[in-house]
């Protein structure tokens, strides 16, 4: 039996939906994050039924009652809520069935995301196909998604918070040949032996795949996909036989970010702009505040004057050095309770940071964009970030120009990349090691059904996560003061 599930994964990839099916052990279970991912769109499925009040919802922890309970309510014409639609070896379980005059039916299709996308298409287009072979009439078929300049002031309202689109169209465009590619991917599922796939840009569209790195394991260390923003140019040479940084040819076209980095790869020495980074150190007026936020964004807003992932800001951390040579002193914040955290946040911020001197930050304008919406949600904080705008500095600038490039970078100028190949600091030891782990750890401490000593060990992970972020980054400075230097 073919669920929509196996249909996108073999769409995306026959070796993954095989793996999935016979060698599940072999796929690394979702990470926090993407768990958190997971659970989001469950609240968002769950908050798109109020859109029609008199549905019925259709348990689906039994998968034979499923099926005749579906059965049994298609005839009553009432609208349905993840109805199991069997027909033959095909099944899926569609968001919402709406029921029509003269026996027909509306399909819609409920995505956390705030756009349609392709896979959104397949996917109903899969569904159509099924409720269509068990003999039903589909009318129309739409996606109701994310409105992204929603506002939420008082209790959520589902008819603004989402919107429908009409994609019969597309579906109709995308079901030539769908039938086709039903059985060959069911035809893929009872093979005895893995597919054999290349990699290719499938490895990532819709969906990063989670054999990826098994997939692509002989690849170099320095891999043409490592390329700087090489987009198609990594897929040309990778399809004409170069694999590694060091083997592409002296006269392909390279722009000059691109070039250092090959020849970084080739030579294993770092790329250091002296002049450069002495002109990027100059712009740094003491005393330096180094900040990062940690924040969170829910596809349905928990506070009045939130927007749909709108980032709130539930943490900060700022490493303050007075003057040249001086030692750092760190200062940190972190929520407590489930309201809305970015009064006290903005407060504590304002102590922090006083009156000059500049802040520095890692890709500030995710910094900036935080005290911007500080400055919308609190207008009496409006004065204050307005006079921080002009006393940011970001720290990915020389890394980002490629004054510094170091081959363990890989292509990136990330904090993460850098931050190990410059100082050698790791974030490898720590239990939250990136955004995407803390928002989904804060989220589960803070709203979640965390016991309390869960929830005291996150927040200890979280509070080492941020102080590294920005006690990092005073490293990077103190190094890049020493390159400055010498010779």
């Amino acid at each position: 039996m073919l669920s929509k599930t196996n249909f996108l994964y073999g769409l995306q990839c026959h070796k993954y939906l095989w793996t999935m099916l016979h060698d599940r052990k072999s796929i690394p279970p979702p990470d926090a994050a993407t768990q958190f991912t997971f659970d989001q769109g469950h609240e968002v499925g769950a908050l798109a039924r109020k859109l029609f009040p008199n549905g019925i919802e259709i348990p689906a922890d039994d998968f034979s009652a499923n099926i005749r309970l579906t059965r049994e309510n298609l005839l009553a014409g009432r609208t349905l809520f993840e109805a199991g639609i069997l027909a033959g070896n095909i099944f899926c379980w569609p968001d919402i069935l709406n029921p029509l005059d003269a026996g027909q039916w509306d399909i819609i299709e409920v995505k956390s995301s705030t756009s349609v996308k392709d896979v959104n298409i397949w996917d109903v287009a899969f569904q159509r196909l099924c409720c269509q072979r068990l003999g039903l009439k589909i009318r129309n078929c739409s996606v109701a998604y994310i409105n992204n300049k929603y506002v939420r002031q008082g209790r959520i309202d589902p008819g603004q918070l989402f919107t429908i689109d009409d994609i019969t169209g597309r579906v109709n465009e995308f079901s030539d040949g769908l039938a086709g590619k039903v059985e060959e991917i069911l035809a893929v599922m009872v093979r005895q032996q893995c597919p054999e796939v290349g990699i290719g840009r499938h490895c990532a569209d819709p969906y990063e795949c989670p054999l990826q790195q098994l997939c692509w394991a002989f690849l170099p260390g320095q891999r043409i996909f490592d390329l700087y923003y090489g987009g198609k140019q990594c897929f040309e040479l990778f399809e004409s036989g170069i694999n590694g940084l060091s083997d592409i040819p002296a006269g392909f076209k390279l722009n000059g970010k691109q070039q250092i980095q090959v020849n970084c790869a080739a030579s294993g020495e770092p790329h250091v702009n002296q002049e450069a980074i002495r002109s990027f150190l100059a712009t740094l007026q003491y005393p330096l505040y180094y900040l990062d936020f940690e924040t969170f964004g829910t596809a349905i807003p928990l506070f009045d004057g939130v927007r749909p992932y709108q980032q709130i800001p539930f943490q900060f951390s700022v490493h303050v050095v007075p003057g040249n040579n001086e030692s750092a002193v760190h200062f940190s914040f972190l929520a407590e309770g489930a309201g809305d955290p970015r009064a006290a946040l903005a407060g504590e911020l304002r102590k922090v940071l006083g009156e000059s001197g500049s802040i520095v930050a890692y890709s500030a304008a995710f910094e900036t964009r935080v005290l911007n919406d500080l400055a919308e949600a609190l207008p009496e904080y409006k004065g204050w970030v307005d006079g921080l705008r002009g006393r940011m500095v970001d720290l990915l600038k020389p890394f980002s120009s490629f004054h510094y490039y170091h081959p363990g970078q890989k292509g990136s100028a990330s904090l993460k990349n850098v931050l190990p190949v410059l100082t050698g600091i790791s974030y490898e030891g720590l239990t939250i090691n990136d955004g995407r782990t803390a928002a989904a750890a804060f989220m589960e401490a803070t709203y979640g059904d965390a016991a309390e000593a869960e929830g005291k060990k996150i927040r200890q992970d979280l509070e080492e996560y941020c102080r590294q972020d920005t006690g990092g980054m005073v490293e990077i400075i103190n190094r890049l003061a020493a390159l400055a230097q010498t010779g």
